[in-house]
């Protein structure tokens, strides 16, 4: 089955995703335990919530149902959200002391920059010439 261009990206910033968490969460063992633990987490829950998202659109579909395609992404980002809300709540509820700062960044940087990585961007493309 060959897939759509817009699959192979997802799977691309998905690939970027998980080794970007791992480089975070290896850079963060140089701060301690629990601020590697919060790297994880935040990045983990990051890549997970955006692998259920890709899956949930990328499944079959039918091109004569758009309407039906719309839906699916409502529902995913819903389901996505759910996710990442789940899951950092029960890593605050079993792990003491997560480092909240450590934990938001590192799920701001796995979300923001492989999605730019993966799209070709560069500082260099803002800049007018």
């Amino acid at each position: 089955m060959i897939q759509p261009p817009d699959a192979l990206q997802a799977k691309r910033v998905l690939s970027i995703q998980i080794v970007m968490a791992l480089a975070l969460s290896a850079v963060a063992l140089f701060f301690g335990g629990i601020v590697a633990a919060s790297v994880l987490i935040g990045a983990g829950v990051c890549t997970l919530a955006n692998g259920a998202f890709a899956f949930m659109i990328f499944r079959r579909y039918r091109a004569q149902e758009p309407g039906l395609l719309v839906m699916r992404f409502y529902g995913a980002e819903i389901g996505k959200i759910a996710i990442v809300l789940l899951l950092f709540a029960t890593a605050f509820a079993l792990i003491d002391g997560l480092n909240l700062p450590a934990l938001l960044g590192a799920y701001f940087v796995v979300q923001v920059f492989p999605a730019l990585l993966a799209s070709g961007w560069t500082p260099a493309d803002n800049v007018k010439r």
